[in-house]
């Protein structure tokens, strides 16, 4: 999918609900096409994202926060 269109393209897949967090899936990498073990959390009463990406152990990745657009 690497040079595809990003509007629109699937890139969080095979999250389940894990507590507080979503935890064992996977986020692609538009960019350069890679794909990322992820987990995410809902924070600030839902009006942003945490999402982990990482490979292999959560803490050999790293964390962007999504916040929602009004």
């Amino acid at each position: 999918r690497k040079g595809k269109p990003v509007q629109g393209m699937t890139i969080l897949v095979g999250l389940k609900k894990d507590g507080e967090e979503w935890t064992g899936g996977e986020i692609l990498d538009p960019n350069n096409g890679k794909v990322y073990k992820a987990k995410v959390k809902l924070v600030d009463a839902g009006r942003k994202l945490d999402l982990r990406g990482y490979i292999g152990v959560p803490m050999m990745g790293r964390t962007q926060t999504w916040i929602r657009e009004q």
